[in-house]
């Protein structure tokens, strides 16, 4: 009789140190292929949405309105991420449309591509490349149900879930980078893994019910397995969790059906399932009387109280009544307390009582009771508004007395929403007042009008295609935090002024930040310091408006009309003014950094010491204007026209000039007339760093003095010596 030998035992020791070094090389290579696969997605999406970005940036594509799916998306995207939208006509590059719509498609595509192979074969392409294969528990794919769960559930929305709500609600809101580095934390933390009875696993895997295995490994060990049977053996032996042999599975599901569950337990109590129903079932039956019994009597309270105000109204009307014998006293009396019904027939009594009343005394009294009412009273005002406006214009054109009566009467309507609005101000978020005639009109006299709202609160006023022309809104607000007490958030209460009229309104130091004003008519508006950052002014007319120091930084200015305007000291950098006209502008000082100014007219516009470096002027028309000064680093300048424009003292290093009209250009700087002081030319050193490196071998109508000129001072042309 022979002993037999048990070799496992010698060296189950020995084998701990190589099998976590597996582990660890299997967790290294787990952890490239994810990054792998993320780094695809990722570019997927980065790479066409980077040359969409570029596409937008030329002037040879025409313009075409955002694709909708797009404008659908951005939203989606920015209300949990907290970011500012703008909303409105946006125009793009028609191949930008393209490239972007690419961009919001390949990365899903990819996505459900690399979780169909994950499904069906246990390992995406990064993991096929770094041998890592998953598999469920029964050492198969893990089919497209686990996998959904595993990626979608635990890999990526509980963590990130995690993330978004220790973000959303801390004091760092809305600090995106900090939601980054708590995703990014999140992420990692998921993927060490948990404690289980099979060692660390990931919430992912013991969700879905998935491993991961290493089949290089596997292979390895397969191939020595050929030696020996002993050695079959041990690699059987110690390899459970990456094979899965078929007893552990059969075991593993014993021990699951032994395992008590929800229908188990269910039938294992009757008595306590049956108490529980019941107690469930009056629980409800309860809630349900209680709830339609209060349901019931909040009913009729209403109804009892709108009852009373119904017989109260009706007393009021027998008192006002023309007719009546109430004195002025009692009449004004009543008229208050018809204010205080806050209901809509008696503000729609008081608006009618508005118009029709001849009682100065009374007038005023109706105008106290109708701003009691507050904003409340604006929607029946407003239709007044628009009735006494269709009533005016037949006899718009003629001097009578009925003219006369009908301008009163508008009047009246017009100072009692004025008055509303300056009591109520910050209060006035959703009024709708589009279409509303709140602009100047009358000769000075008794029934002269004119809107003054200042540094009065606007915010989320719906001013669309409204009249206010000579308006006073200096120092006003038209934007305002939203319900998360911060500004630049999806939330933010902003008004909306497109197509609104502000013809000579003054909106000095006003805030118009992000405010939507396409198709606004501003011209000869005093706009003073004002902010209009990130304002959308998409074909507005600006015609001799003065905007003096204005912050117009971002701001989207698409074939507006600023003919004539002042932007002296204005910031437009990175401003979107493409085809916009400016003849005659000027813009001494102005901040054009980074600008779109693509297609623009600037034909006769003032632009000395103006800051264009990198600005992209192509196709620009500089005709005849002043560019004594200006700073043009680095800009854009592709088949701008520069004809008999004055570049003097400009500073044109590393401008891109290729296929620029330089005819009668003064490139040369010419001695100041001592008589001239309208501008003094500033000190920017030597002349000779102008052009110095600046290649001119496309630029097109360069005569003799100008190449002269270039090749003494450093520029690049194939004719200099």
């Amino acid at each position: 009789m022979t002993t037999p030998i048990v070799r496992r035992s010698n060296q189950s020791g020995q084998s701990k140190e190589p099998e976590r070094a597996n582990s660890l090389l299997l967790a290294s290579r787990r952890f490239a292929a994810w990054a792998a696969e993320v780094t695809l997605v990722v570019s997927s999406g980065l790479i066409p949405f980077g040359i969409g970005v570029y596409a937008n940036t030329r002037s040879d594509f025409n313009r075409v309105p955002l694709n909708p799916v797009l404008v659908v998306t951005e939203r989606a995207i920015a209300r949990p991420l907290a970011l500012p939208v703008s909303y409105g006509i946006r125009n793009v590059a028609w191949p930008t449309n393209i490239l972007w719509i690419v961009a919001l498609l390949a990365p899903v595509t990819l996505s459900w591509w690399q979780l169909y192979l994950l499904a069906k074969t246990g390992s995406t392409i990064p993991k096929r490349w770094l041998k890592v294969r998953v598999v469920n528990e029964q050492g198969m794919p893990p089919g497209l149900g686990a996998v959904v769960i595993r990626e979608g559930v635990g890999r990526w929305t509980v963590p990130i879930s995690i993330a978004y709500l220790l973000w959303r609600y801390s004091f760092a809101f809305p600090n995106l980078g900090l939601f980054t580095f708590l995703c990014l934390l999140m992420i990692v933390g998921e993927g060490i893994g948990l404690p289980s009875r099979r060692g660390r696993r990931a919430l992912h895997d013991q969700l879905a019910g998935t491993h991961p295995i290493d089949t290089l490994l596997a292979s390895n060990r397969q191939v020595q397995s050929a030696g020996g049977n002993d050695e079959a053996e041990e690699w059987q032996q110690g390899n459970e969790e990456l094979a899965v042999p078929k007893a552990s599975t059969v075991s593993d599901a014993a021990q699951t059906n032994q395992r008590p569950n929800v229908w188990r337990r269910i039938q294992q109590n009757p008595n306590l399932t049956l108490f529980g129903i019941g107690l469930t079932s009056m629980t409800a039956v309860l809630a349900t009387l209680i709830g339609t019994q209060v349901y019931i009597q909040i009913q009729q309270s209403q109804r009892a109280t709108k009852q009373i105000n119904s017989q109260q109204f009706l007393e009021l009307v027998k008192q006002l009544n023309p007719n009546s014998e109430a004195t002025n006293k009692e009449r004004e009396t009543a008229i208050l307390a018809m204010g205080g019904l806050n209901e809509p027939q008696s503000i729609k009594f008081l608006a009618d009582l508005l118009v029709s009343e001849t009682n100065s005394s009374l007038l005023d009294t109706i105008q106290q009771a109708l701003t009691t009412v507050g904003p409340k009273a604006i929607p029946e005002l407003k239709n007044k508004n628009q009735f006494l406006v269709g009533e005016l214009e037949p006899v718009a054109s003629t001097a009578t007395k009925e003219r006369e009566l009908r301008q009163e009467r508008l009047h009246r309507n017009q100072r009692t929403i004025n008055k509303i609005l300056s009591v109520y101000s910050g209060k006035i978020e959703g009024v709708d007042l589009s279409s509303i005639q709140l602009g100047q009109s009358g000769t000075p006299g008794s029934s002269f009008f004119k809107l003054v709202l200042d540094t009065v609160d606007l915010s989320g006023v719906k001013l669309k295609s409204a009249n206010l022309n000579q308006a006073s809104l200096k120092g006003s607000r038209f934007r305002g935090v939203g319900e998360d007490g911060r500004l630049d958030t999806y939330d933010d209460a902003i008004a909306d002024l497109s197509q609104a009229q502000l013809q000579q309104a003054n909106l000095t130091d006003a805030n118009l930040s992000r405010v939507l004003m396409n198709r606004i008519d501003l011209s000869r508006a005093t706009l003073n310091r004002a902010n209009l950052s990130n304002a959308r002014l998409f074909e507005a007319k600006l015609n001799s408006t003065q905007l003096v120091g204005a912050d117009l930084q971002n701001a989207v200015l698409e074939k507006a009309s600023l003919t004539g305007a002042d932007l002296g000291d204005a910031n437009l950098n990175e401003a979107n003014l493409y085809a916009a006209r400016l003849g005659r502008a000027t813009a001494i000082g102005t901040q054009l950094s980074f600008a779109n100014l693509t297609n623009t007219d600037w034909q006769g516009a003032d632009l000395s010491g103006a800051y264009l470096d990198r600005a992209n002027l192509s196709n620009a028309n500089l005709g005849a204007t002043r560019l004594t000064g200006a700073v043009l680093r680095s800009a854009q300048m592709q088949n701008v026209n520069l004809q008999n424009a004055d570049l003097s003292f400009a500073d044109l290093r590393g401008a891109n000039v290729a296929g620029a009209d330089f005819k009668g250009a003064i490139l040369a700087p010419s001695k100041q007339n001592p008589a001239d002081q309208f501008v003094e030319t500033p000190d920017l050193g030597s002349v000779s760093a102008v052009v110095q490196g600046v290649d001119f071998s496309k630029a097109k109508n360069l005569d003799p003095k100008q190449l002269a000129y270039i090749c003494t001072q450093g520029g690049i042309h194939p004719n200099c010596p």
